[in-house]
């Protein structure tokens, strides 16, 4: 059984080893990045492959001659899904490591608490899946130093895509129930605000549940949620314990005719098998809908074919934004001519969405264009990446929805306006 507190794993493609001892933080030997993600924890189901997607990318840009003419390399931690335990393995990569540049987290509460450490270090951070809003509030207070991006849209936007489904479902009177950390209170709070625009009603907004991240039972939370007959009830919540709320829930019966509205957290068949089955088989949230993040990406299908090729499997959520997340360290660091993290930092605007240079969808091709001196707009698998000065990205969203066996099956697409 490993230690996820000092957990480093180094995942190789092809047989390509490369060496963990290559300076970082504008050295001499070659771009140095790490990756910060869950492989354990409330949302490892979610974060499993998420390293390998980072790895991939690093391996695919060194079949191509690497960066500033030199091999990536990227050292691989574990978070646990736990802020201390992520601030932790975040110290470890700025201040042993040395890394230049970091792909994570993904757990919000994990980045909120890495993301200073990586800012006192100079070291460029883009998370693929922290969408608190928390983030962009601290960016606009110059708090995070412009060391901070991410590939995915913060829950200001899908926080409004999910309000705009309840209300597209006729959904007059919905309660909330949370994660208490900034991911639930930050969906949360924007949920009521763009479900009010739209009219409806949050039954109780003055009264709102947020649970304890490491609660052992959730059998009040549910019966409060649930007590003023809502509707629908909207959910950000993480598998482990949201899968608590949800049982607790149908066995006190009171969630029988309700629509639960679920986030990207739990986008995952994992957490319907914890769940569990009704006396006829069926998934006890079948019916359920939720929105995450879409992958529609002009370079996605190059990006898929590539996944199977190498892992023979499916991607799976935000694999693609984390594919993104790590080219863009890569890509900043070639248009910089400079690997430091304050030369990534400078650039990472420059090669996304938000560039005027040529548009590109593959980062090889990407890469010889850069080192022509050229510009480049990198339009990535998980979208067009345009990045505005506080980090953040816009993007539509999938509605998926839970089928009575417990698959989870894209039903639609619901874009927020900004």
């Amino acid at each position: 059984m490993y230690n996820k507190h000092r957990l480093i794993l180094t995942v190789a493609f092809g047989g390509l080893l490369l060496s963990s001892c290559s300076q970082g933080q504008s050295g001499n030997q070659g771009l140095k990045l790490g990756s910060l993600l869950p492989l354990t924890g409330d949302l490892s189901s979610i974060g499993q492959n998420l390293p390998t997607a980072a790895k991939l990318a690093v391996d695919t840009v060194n079949a191509c001659g690497g960066v500033n003419g030199q091999p990536v390399s990227i050292v691989t931690e574990d978070d646990g899904t736990d802020p201390t335990v992520g601030a932790s393995a975040m110290t470890k990569l700025t201040e042993v490591n040395k890394v230049d540049g970091v792909v994570g987290s993904f757990a919000s509460s994990v980045s909120g608490a890495a993301v200073d450490i990586a800012a006192r270090n100079k070291v460029m951070m883009i998370s693929p899946g922290s969408t608190s809003p928390v983030f962009t509030e601290r960016a606009k207070k110059g708090e995070l130093k412009g060391y901070w991006a991410r590939t995915a849209p913060p829950d200001t936007y899908q926080a409004a895509a999910l309000a705009l489904l309840a209300h597209n479902k006729g959904f007059k009177k919905v309660a909330t129930v949370v994660i208490n950390n900034d991911y639930g209170v930050g969906f949360e709070q924007a949920f009521v605000k763009a479900f009010e625009k739209l009219g409806g009603t949050v039954i109780n907004k003055n009264k709102p549940v947020r649970y304890d991240p490491k609660a052992a039972t959730l059998d009040s939370e549910a019966a409060a949620t649930l007590s003023g007959k809502p509707d629908a009830v909207m959910a950000a919540v993480y598998e482990d314990t949201g899968s608590l709320l949800l049982q607790a829930a149908y066995k006190q019966g009171l969630s029988k005719g309700v629509t639960f509205l679920l986030t990207d957290g739990v986008y995952s068949e994992e957490f319907t098998k914890k769940l569990g089955t009704t006396a006829d088989k069926k998934s006890i949230i079948a019916g359920s809908l939720g929105t995450v993040p879409g992958a529609h990406g002009k370079s996605l299908a190059q990006f898929t074919k590539l996944w199977k090729e190498k892992l023979n499997k499916d991607i799976t959520a935000y694999v693609p934004q984390t594919w993104d997340a790590t080219v863009l360290l890569m890509l900043a660091a070639q248009s910089a001519k400079s690997n430091s993290g304050e030369a990534i930092k400078s650039q990472i605007r420059e090669v996304s969405g938000s560039s005027t240079g040529q548009a590109v969808s593959d980062p090889c091709e990407a890469l010889k264009i850069l080192k022509q001196g050229k510009k480049v707009k990198y339009e990535g698998a998980s979208g067009d990446l345009v990045i505005d000065p506080y980090g953040d990205v816009v993007g539509s969203y999938d509605v998926w929805q839970v089928q009575d066996n417990g698959k989870l099956k894209v039903v639609g697409n619901v874009t927020p306006t900004k």
